[in-house]
């Protein structure tokens, strides 16, 4: 299949982008950075050099990828955390999760994409008995503190991939990455290795329903069930394992 990866260059996409050329995809990647597209034709990727508000670039370059699937692996957070920055940060993210997928959205239409897979996060839910399905409610979004911008940006994004005529939409609600070029440790609550990440975007390209699935490990924050039932998800993945 054809695959437009949006972020092939972030700390998941770089694990994704392998998986899939390994399975036979033709994969169109992402990145805002001249060096990183040599990288990506290194790996048999065909870069795609777009910043996602560039609306109209972005277009362009999904409607000449001709994707059968899109990937949204697209983040705005620095590699090494500043806690000083951090609401700067949590606030550009925020930004792209609605602006950005807003954009990304609108060139898979376009382009007459089946599916698209959008990374979520599963530590944006409203306090309440845990572990947390997909049917519980996301956290409010109203205010300006940090957990409500992040959930303003959580709803904006999900609500534009799963309401998709024609095209299913697929949301992976991840847990506190950890693995190399992350923040966190595996003792973060609702944790999950980057490898694993980009595994369950992988199986998704293939299977699943149109919907939310929670991506982590089974600590008791959140339950996995549905991912593991539905997507084949397996927490323990590790590329190269």
């Amino acid at each position: 299949m054809r695959i437009f990866l949006a972020g092939a260059t972030g700390v998941i996409g770089r694990r994704l982008a392998p998986l899939l050329r390994a399975a036979g995809h033709s994969v169109t990647g992402t990145t805002r950075s001249a060096g990183k597209a040599d990288e990506l034709k290194g790996q048999g990727i065909t870069p795609a050099l777009i910043d996602v508000f560039d609306a109209g670039g972005l277009c362009d370059a999904v409607l000449r990828a001709r994707p059968d699937v899109v990937i949204h692996q697209l983040t705005d957070l620095p590699d090494v955390l500043d806690p000083a920055h951090l609401g700067d940060a949590i606030a550009r993210n925020a930004r792209l999760r609605v602006e950005g997928t807003a954009n990304l959205v609108a060139a898979a239409k376009a382009a007459g994409a089946r599916r698209l897979i959008a990374q979520s996060i599963a530590f944006a839910y409203a306090p309440g008995p845990e572990p947390h399905g997909e049917a519980d409610p996301i956290a409010a979004a109203e205010g300006d503190t940090p957990s409500a911008i992040t959930a303003r940006g959580v709803r904006a994004l999900e609500k534009a991939v799963l309401h998709l005529p024609g095209i299913y939409g697929i949301v992976l609600r991840y847990g506190r990455l950890y693995g190399p070029g992350t923040w966190n440790t595996p003792n973060a609550r609702a944790p999950l290795h980057a490898d694993a990440a980009a595994h369950a975007a992988f199986l998704a390209v293939t299977r699943g329903a149109p919907g939310v699935y929670n991506i982590a490990e089974d600590d008791g924050a959140v339950s996995v069930a549905k991912g593991r039932h539905e997507l084949g998800f397996d927490p323990a993945f590790r590329v190269g394992a």
